[in-house]
């Protein structure tokens, strides 16, 4: 149990410093070497916990890919549409909201966008297999798509709109209604879909 805990603590250090330093001089700029020097780790340490360069930005990665499936069942949209507007109560962190400086990062590195899609990508097909267990294959893949696509259209547009220094105030009275039409068009097209 300790161990777990301070394998979790240097972890989260890594992932603090790294941060930091992407911040300040860019993701591109800063290599692994230099984030462990800045955390006080060996490189192997870093790269035990971080395998890619781009998950020591993401270090949530599993988290987000997993967080559809954890709360999307049939009926499918209805359930999207609660917790989708549950997060964006809490300005949830997997929903987009990071900060305009970690924001910016993010929009300014076709490394990290890349990546972004990657999860994008892996959070539908988690999405997908859950859904398999209550709807045929197909349909489980149609609705995930649907879903996920949602969701990545939305984040987009939370972290464009952060990126761009507008407060999070502000971004969730713009987003409200667009995420109430987005879903609105989901259900229309998935609302049978019990």
């Amino acid at each position: 149990m300790l161990r777990e805990l301070k394998k979790q603590q240097t972890r989260q250090a890594i992932s603090d410093v790294a941060t930091r330093l992407f911040i300040e001089h860019g993701f591109d700029e800063v290599t692994i070497a230099q984030v462990a020097a800045a955390a006080e780790v060996a490189k192997m340490t870093v790269t035990n916990h971080f395998p890619r360069k781009e998950d020591l930005v993401f270090d949530v990665h599993e988290e987000f890919a997993a967080r559809l499936a954890a709360r999307v069942s049939p009926p499918v949209v209805e359930t999207a549409r609660e917790a989708y507007f549950e997060a964006l109560a809490r300005h949830d962190a997997l929903l987009g909201f990071s900060g305009r400086d970690f924001a910016h990062m993010i929009v300014s590195s076709p490394v990290l966008l890349a990546r972004l899609r990657e999860m994008h990508d892996e959070q539908e097909a988690t999405l997908a297999a859950s859904l398999a267990s209550d709807l045929d294959g197909v349909t489980a893949k149609a609705a995930a798509a649907q879903i996920a696509g949602a969701h990545r259209l939305l984040f987009h547009e939370v972290l464009r709109r952060t990126a761009g220094g507008q407060r999070t105030a502000t971004i969730v009275k713009a987003l409200e209604p667009e995420a109430r039409r987005v879903f609105e068009l989901l259900e229309s097209g998935l609302g049978a879909v019990a």
